[in-house]
């Protein structure tokens, strides 16, 4: 059995739940490594990372360096003697760190491998209306997410699935899978396979605001997909016309209807408890949904203080 000294690197909730489960199987986390502390929020007070409150609440030594090429850093990190190093939801390495322990740098990846390589394979599984994903660890070498796989594990999507329900069943998935490539990494019965070396044709591209916009104009389904693929973070967009009034509307909650009309696409159907969005193949029901300036809010909340005109529309 060889004896981990483990150096465990991540950011956000998502990389919490790994880390816990590494604690709670009693493994040597030598050290912690996430993201700097940063200003957020109006007052701009400086803002520790999900993984720096559990590692300090748990007494892990932490670094957060802003240079990973940082010679002081990489003393500091040889110090510790790790020999494996564990990556989930960090930044991108260089080959400097990644290849100073003995049995490796692996990383745990929110997508089977090699489809959705990159920054938001949670995304974009949802909003192109996958049926199945799951997690992969990998070593990492000098590409994003491009090494050789070590263990894989799938799941399936719900038909009512979002963003953030995948995300936190990912994020159980993935832990047992980091466990479970521990354990082989530990006992020395390591096995690898090679990612294939030709161009993919599904990739997780960092989400920008162009990404959250709706266009009106797509099929129903799709539609659909992209709003439960963005909710709860970062959220669907649109521009609501009401009037002379142009507001920015974020959609969190959506329900769907194949009811034929004839309305004009983009119109809105409403009532005092409802508004419908009139789209190709039916309507989307808003459920949820947030105003410049309010908080978010069920429709019904929303209605009670916004005066909806007969040809409100979105665009």
């Amino acid at each position: 059995m060889n004896k981990l000294r483990i150096v465990f690197m991540g950011t956000p909730d998502f990389a919490v739940g790994i880390l816990d489960k590494l604690i709670q199987h009693k493994y040597e986390v030598v050290g912690v490594i996430t993201a700097p502390d940063k200003p957020a929020g109006r007052g701009r007070k400086l803002q520790e990372s999900a993984v720096k409150k559990y590692a300090v609440a748990h007494h892990l030594k932490v670094m957060q360096p802003t240079n990973l090429k940082n010679e002081d850093f990489l003393n500091e990190l040889k110090s510790l003697k790790p020999n494996l190093q564990i990556i989930v939801a960090f930044r991108m390495l260089p080959k400097v760190v990644w290849e100073i322990p003995e049995f490796g740098t692996f990383n745990l990846h929110a997508s089977l491998l090699p489809d959705y390589r990159g920054a938001a394979p949670i995304n974009w599984a949802l909003i192109n209306g996958e049926t199945k994903t799951g997690v992969t660890t990998f070593y990492i070498d000098d590409k994003i997410d491009t090494g050789e796989i070590l263990l894989q594990s799938e799941i399936a999507i719900d038909p009512d699935e979002t963003a953030g329900t995948l995300h936190d069943k990912l994020m159980v998935l993935g832990a047992d899978l980091v466990i479970d490539t521990v354990k082989s990494i530990e006992a020395g019965k390591v096995t690898t396979k090679k990612q294939p070396n030709t161009p993919i044709e599904k990739v997780a591209y960092k989400i920008h605001k162009e990404t959250c916009e709706i266009n009106w104009d797509k099929p129903l389904e799709t539609i659909y997909n992209q709003i439960r693929g963005l909710s709860p973070y970062p959220a669907a967009w649109t521009t609501l016309y009401n009037g002379d009034e142009e507001l920015f509307l974020k959609i969190y909650e959506v329900a769907v209807s194949n009811e034929k009309h004839s309305l004009a696409l983009k119109s809105l159907w409403f009532d005092k408890k409802t508004i419908k969005i009139a789209v190709a193949g039916g309507f989307i029901e808003l459920l949820e949904i947030q105003l410049p300036g309010k908080r978010k809010m069920k429709t019904l909340d929303v209605l009670n203080g916004l005066k909806l005109e007969e040809n409100a529309h979105v665009g």
